[in-house]
């Protein structure tokens, strides 16, 4: 398996990722396409006459000589979308790239990875925030993904580095550089319990459209995207977008009425685009994480409160006993309580604090 033409195949021109895979699974490996003559590179679903005349296979292997050296001087990691190390949330987007950067000892496969991200003028609420997540997601083993960005990116990893969580920062250029420069010490640091990740070789810039491009990764390298505060454009609702696209979670934090910078996060609410959060036992519950073998006795060993009506106990404990969230219509079912008795019943428990109701008119104990 040669590892210059795996880094060569990204530099063809007119080979995108999904391209490029599809000449991988028919030939084998990186290695065979550039010995491949135009007649079987022809019979590849997507290639035709006009793509083969443009392959410019030696000045691709030309390039990929280059950054292997450079590879090897600075001790990356290069990951092809076969490697074991390849993250496998990533790899089922069919857009993923063929091939990754990294820097540090992150370990992509994480049992739990979620993308933490935001505006980049971010406010002292939204900071707030990230000191709060970050400090109850640390129970939870966790690898906390961002890009490195101005404002709440930046915040989440320095949070991180203080708090011992683990956290990769995804970038939208080459390893041979820090954009913005004023985070190199804090990339630096990162390299110790996390690291680097980017799909772009030495020499690229962070150019604007990397950016959008870059947001695929961070939305599909994790199980969950939250969105701490947005505004109504920028990159975090592109990534949050991204995310629902790939059939990912997304919770987003709400906001004040009027303020700029909750304006997004409200938007991904109201538009049932991203799930209410208002603290981080929120998103375990729903994504069904647990801290450790403690967790289940609590719920085990609940205590039936004293002061519920009969059919509110019953409720209860039809809640409690089942292990996700119950919908109405099938509490309803459960209880033999038409819906609007049951909702009434619903709605005196919640004002109590008994029970949480969750996106999607489901119920949880509290």
């Amino acid at each position: 398996m040669s590892l210059l033409h795996r880094i060569a195949l990204t530099y063809v021109k007119n080979i995108g990722p999904t391209l490029a895979k599809c000449l991988v699974a028919h030939f084998g490996d990186a290695e065979n396409i550039f010995s491949a003559p135009a007649g079987k590179l022809l019979k590849v679903p997507g290639i035709g006459e006009k793509t083969v005349s443009q392959l410019d296979f030696d000045v691709a292997l030309k390039k990929a000589e280059d950054e292997l050296k450079f590879i090897e001087r600075n001790s990356i990691d290069v990951i092809f979308y076969t490697d074991s190390k390849y993250p496998k949330r990533l790899k089922n987007c069919t857009d993923s790239p063929v091939l990754l950067y990294s820097r540090g000892n992150a370990d992509l496969n994480s049992q739990h990875i979620v993308s933490i991200v935001g505006t980049r003028n971010a406010t002292e609420y939204g900071k707030q925030l990230c000191r709060q997540l970050i400090e109850e997601l640390q129970p939870y083993n966790i690898l906390v993904v961002s890009g490195l960005a101005l404002g709440i990116d930046v915040a989440v990893h320095k949070e991180c580095l203080k708090q011992n969580v683990p956290t990769v920062g995804i970038v939208g250029h080459g390893l041979d550089r820090m954009y913005p420069a004023q985070h190199r010490a804090t990339a630096e640091k990162m390299l110790e319990n996390g690291g680097l990740l980017t799909e772009y070789p030495s020499g690229t810039i962070p150019d604007r459209e990397n950016f959008p491009q870059r947001n695929r990764i961070v939305a599909g390298i994790a199980e969950a995207t939250i969105v701490v505060e947005a505004s109504i454009k920028g990159g975090a609702l592109i990534t949050a977008e991204i995310a629902n696209s790939y059939n990912r979670d997304v919770f987003a934090f709400p906001g004040r009425l009027g303020d700029e910078f909750s304006e997004g996060c409200n938007f991904l609410i109201r538009n049932n685009k991203a799930q209410l959060l208002t603290c981080t036992a929120d998103l375990a519950y729903s994504m069904g994480w647990e801290k450790g073998e403690n967790a289940k006795l609590v719920i085990e060993q609940y205590v039936l409160p004293f002061d519920l009506s009969s059919d509110e106990s019953v409720i209860f404990n039809f809640i409690k006993e089942n292990k996700v969230p119950l919908a109405i219509d099938d509490l309803s079912i459960k209880t033999s309580m038409p819906t609007s008795k049951l909702a009434m019943n619903l709605l005196n428990m919640e004002m109590q604090g008994y029970i949480r109701s969750l996106p999607g008119k489901t119920y949880c104990i509290s």
